[in-house]
């Protein structure tokens, strides 16, 4: 969904990136911040029912994100450090955002159907982990598996417009129903990831057929 803007947003935040380098800020920097802010936001606000200016907050700073690596690409830094930094801290923010939408519940027993929303909720949490995790392994053993239904911008954006919007009167089964199709994407997601790495890594296993003699058949 993101990725057909992607090309807008390198070119919105080019000014800022350059501005940033200029002013001696290192793309790690700028990556820990997004981090930490992104935590603090989904951790207060979201849980303590501020949910229309947190929401906001967040959908920025996921867009955000892709500021630590234009930064890097401009200051030709970019590298395997970067992108082990980038990618465990944005577990973390992650877990940070679906942790405050579950606390959101927990705190609010009197909506119906809270149960649903913290099951779906939990579920988004804890498989939003598991998704990456599959990819970073399959790539320990030699195999890809970039397969997947969404992205994580998208999954974190189709989060957090529902949970934004219920401040202004969205119902709250909105947010239920799109936490448990995007805990049901990331399920989809993972065998997709099994079935890829097990089908890459099978066929490594068969040895090569030897090819028959001249003159006899197959």
């Amino acid at each position: 969904m993101l990725r057909g803007l992607r090309s807008f947003i390198i070119t919105l935040f080019t000014p800022l990136a350059r501005l940033l380098l200029a002013l001696r800020v290192s793309p790690d920097a700028v990556t820990i911040a997004g981090t930490v802010v992104v935590t603090v936001v989904a951790l207060t606000l979201l849980p303590t029912g501020h949910t229309l200016v947190g929401g906001l907050l967040l959908g920025f700073f996921v867009l955000f994100d892709s500021l630590d690596g234009l930064m890097a690409r401009m200051a030709g830094r970019s590298g395997p450090w970067g992108a082990f930094l980038d990618s465990t801290l944005d577990r973390v923010s992650d877990g940070a955002v679906f942790a405050g939408i579950t606390l959101w519940f927990v705190l609010h027993p009197d909506e119906h159907h809270g149960l649903w929303g913290i099951s779906a909720a939990l579920a988004c949490l804890v498989l939003g982990s598991v998704v990456p995790y599959a990819r970073a392994r399959a790539e320990s053993v030699g195999a890809t598996a970039q397969v997947g239904i969404a992205e994580r911008a998208d999954r974190l954006l189709l989060a957090l417009v529902p949970i934004t919007f219920m401040q202004v009167g969205l119902p709250v089964v909105v947010l239920e129903v799109m936490l448990t199709l995007l805990a049901l994407a990331s399920l989809v997601t993972v065998f997709q990831r099994i079935a890829t790495v097990r089908a890459q890594l099978t066929r490594r296993m068969v040895p090569p057929r030897d090819d028959p003699p001249a003159g006899q058949g197959a």
